[in-house]
């Protein structure tokens, strides 16, 4: 199968991503929402953008992550599951659906200046070019596409030649009153217009025919969304400034209007040329956006199969074109202008608070497979504020559209649970997620499994049953580690029996049969020969194995329980702990496996001479001790115990410890020592201390604040700050 030929360039990109946000947004809306807050109408759009700034980041993420998958509803599915990628399906096909519908009785009222249909005939002139659009999507006219471009540039000068004609004619007195409702007034309004920017995002399920998307893409929408931004922001604003609010706010063809005002009968049906073909665009690009979402959900065994039929001889989805069309044609025959609107900006409010989440999701499971080149900054806050702000919206938007979303839901609900049972795929969150998040969403099914495409449950096959059942500790090599041949060694250390089990890992997303991944790369094999090189050198016995997985926590817990080891030692990247939604791999392991766990963050020491022992009070401290000395003797190194205790504390309680102490060291061969620092600041002293060690041993820390405590986000400050390789020990109570 041949791939997508990344073709498209930056300036491409940020024409199309244009082209999905100009159209309703600005021909149609700008009226109705000025009828909310006054003329405060342009910041209402300015303040719409910030709100959906955090989205459009957080899918430049999501989709370089995934730049061949296809869009929000594959992303909401990957870290959520199928019940939530049917509930997103459901929600984005409406919100495309809503805003094509929208689109239409835009395009009906700006033809009917050109044409004499009658005012009470635009509705069926609407439907009348929706049968035709229907058409042209099932046929697969591809030309109807490439016109976008054409039609993008005449609108933008359109609007520019508005502005450059509107804004010296803006009158002051008709810019009053500014909040026409109040500061409730214009937030309402911010969320209502929300709907305007939604294509910011479309160029997302094109990423993988864009070059250099990691680049590319993040900055095709930010680009494109300051553009709209600012069109938005000073036409509302011009729109305002020229025409009174009591004739504006029942326009719903306000840029025809404007135009005719400063130019004349003749600019103004230029305008109305403008506007039926850019609305006429925007309904047909959204009719073949919106009926991909049920015909992906067919295919994923969440809907029914007729639903993914496609023509034989045009190759389209005929069956949810025809079933998008029906319900558009319903939309545009019982719903007014207002109420479509609003529930557009609803579902499309509701998909992006998901977005914003799926960050969130896949960032703190730490799913191996996940490494997208972009990532966006100010992690979590902008994604917390994404979502914030969105939860916001939808209150303010009014009890109307929050039954519908809470429709969507129970319906979303019953297609999954009537459907989903043949659904082939897991999230994210149900692998790795916490008990309340679990409780919220699923019902963990039982460990040690990996589910197949074809629906086939099984034990783990890719682990051939050759491991080491007596081996003392495992050795999960992830891919991610500084030197894989350092962390065995670390293993060999602390190993009590005579053999280590080591298994290369590789997860791969539920869309990857595993079949396709078990031939040995070049890279497994020279993992191979490297640490068969380190069991002759240090004359110990080390097997190897090679595994692909779906579930790396899963198939990490099996290897615990096939070998029924000891000790579980893993590299690390410093990540504190997990949080009370969503953890981490490591998290999940923490709480679930029975042997001992370790994990090692190499900072490069290779010959390790001087190791440091940091005990809180307690702690296992003969169990560190006995850990410590074993690592000791296997590289012939000192040991030093630490203890950081208060500038305040008492000379009579230190001496105390320095004995207590003394007497632990005692029952090991090791030559050791106790070092006792006063400090009030056990970071920065633990930091300054591990600057004359190449091994600092520390226990698992606790959780510090809320942040880290609900997403897991916090950072081992104590391992950040230390100057050495660092061995976190977790001792289980056997």
């Amino acid at each position: 199968m041949k791939k997508l030929e990344r073709s498209l360039s930056l300036t491409s990109v940020v024409a199309i991503s244009i082209g999905g946000m100009l159209g309703s947004g600005i021909f149609v809306l700008p009226g109705i929402a000025a009828a909310k807050t006054g003329s405060s109408v342009w910041l209402a759009y300015l303040l719409a953008a910030i709100c959906i700034f955090p989205a459009a980041l957080s899918k430049s993420e999501l989709a370089t992550a995934m730049p061949s998958s296809g869009g929000t509803y594959v992303y909401i599915e990957r870290a959520f599951g199928p019940l939530f990628g049917t509930i997103a399906g459901i929600g984005l096909w409406l919100s495309l659906l809503l805003k094509s519908a929208f689109a239409l009785v835009g395009f009906g009222a700006y033809l009917a200046i050109l044409v004499n249909i009658g005012t009470g005939l635009t509705q069926y002139v609407a439907l009348i070019f929706l049968l035709l659009i229907l058409f042209l999507n099932i046929l697969g006219v591809k030309k109807v596409g490439k016109v976008q471009i054409v039609i993008v540039s005449i609108s933008i000068l359109s609007l520019a030649l508005i502005l450059l004609f509107g804004l010296p004619r803006t009158s002051a007195e008709l810019l009053d009153p500014f909040l026409l409702n109040g500061n409730m007034g214009l937030f309402s309004t911010v969320a209502f217009v929300y709907i305007s920017y939604a294509g910011v995002t479309k160029v997302a399920a094109i990423a993988g025919e864009i070059k250099n998307p990691s680049v590319n893409l993040p900055r095709a929408m930010i680009l494109s969304l300051f553009i709209m931004t600012t069109i938005y922001v000073v036409v509302a604003f011009v729109l305002v400034g020229n025409l009174p609010l009591e004739d504006l706010k029942t326009d719903i063809k306000p840029i025809y209007t404007i135009a005719n005002l400063l130019g004349g009968s003749v600019v103004g049906y230029i305008a109305a040329v403008v506007g039926v073909i850019t609305l006429i665009s925007m309904a047909n690009s959204g009719v073949l956006a919106a009926s991909r979402f049920p015909f992906a959900m067919a295919r994923d065994k969440l809907l029914p199969d007729f639903m993914s039929r496609i023509h034989s001889k045009y190759l389209t989805p005929v069956v949810t074109i025809a079933m998008t069309c029906f319900f558009m044609a319903l939309v545009i025959l019982f719903l007014d202008v207002e109420k479509i609107a609003k529930l557009a900006s609803a579902f499309m409010v509701m998909m992006f608070i998901l977005v914003n989440a799926c960050v969130v999701v896949l960032r703190e499971t730490s799913a191996q497979w996940y490494a997208p080149p972009y990532r966006s900054p100010l992690y979590p806050f902008v994604q917390l504020f994404g979502i914030g702000s969105g939860i916001a919206l939808l209150i303010l938007l009014g009890l109307g559209p929050l039954v519908a979303i809470a429709a969507i839901l129970a319906i979303g609900f019953l297609i999954y649970f009537y459907f989903g049972k043949n659904a082939t795929r897991t999230g994210i969150l149900r692998k790795y997620g916490h008990r309340p998040a679990l409780y919220l969403f699923y019902k963990r099914k039982g460990k040690g499994q990996i589910t197949y495409r074809n629906n086939q449950t099984e034990a783990l096959q890719n682990l051939d049953g050759k491991l080491a059942s007596d081996a003392g500790v495992v050795v999960p090599l992830l891919g991610n580690e500084t030197s894989p041949e350092m962390l065995v060694e670390i293993a060999a250390a602390i190993n009590k029996r005579d053999k280590i089990q080591t298994v290369n890992i590789t997860e791969v997303p539920n869309q990857t049969f595993l079949d396709a991944m078990v031939e040995e790369s070049p890279i497994i094999a020279s993992l191979e020969r490297r640490i068969s090189q380190l069991a002759k050198s240090k004359n110990i016995t080390i097997d190897f194995e090679a595994a692909v997985t779906h579930e790396i926590s899963d198939t990490i817990h099996e290897l615990s329980n096939q070998t029924h080891c000891d000790w579980l030692v893993m590299g690390w990247n410093g990540r504190a702990h997990s949080g009370i939604l969503v953890s981490n791999p490591i998290g999940w392991l923490l709480t679930n496996i029975n042997s001992d766990f370790a994990l090692f963050k190499d900072v490069g020491v290779r010959h390790i001479g001087k190791v440091l022992l940091a005990l809180r009070p307690g702690r296992k401290d003969k169990n560190f001790i006995a850990v410590a000395d074993r690592i000791c003797t296997f590289y012939n190194a000192s040991l030093t115990l630490l203890h950081i205790v208060s500038e305040n504390m008492c000379e009579q309680d230190e001496n105390a410890m320095r004995n207590n102490s003394l007497n632990l060291l005692k029952k090991v061969p090791t030559n050791s020592s106790v070092l006792i620092s006063r400090s009030n600041d056990s970071i920065g002293a633990i930091s300054n201390v591990s600057a004359g060690y190449d091994l600092l041993i520390l226990g698992t820390p606790q959780k510090d604040n809320w942040l880290s405590v609900l997403f897991g986000t916090g950072k081992d400050k104590y391992t950040e700050k230390s100057a050495c390789s660092v061995l976190r020990l977790t001792m289980k109570d056997h």
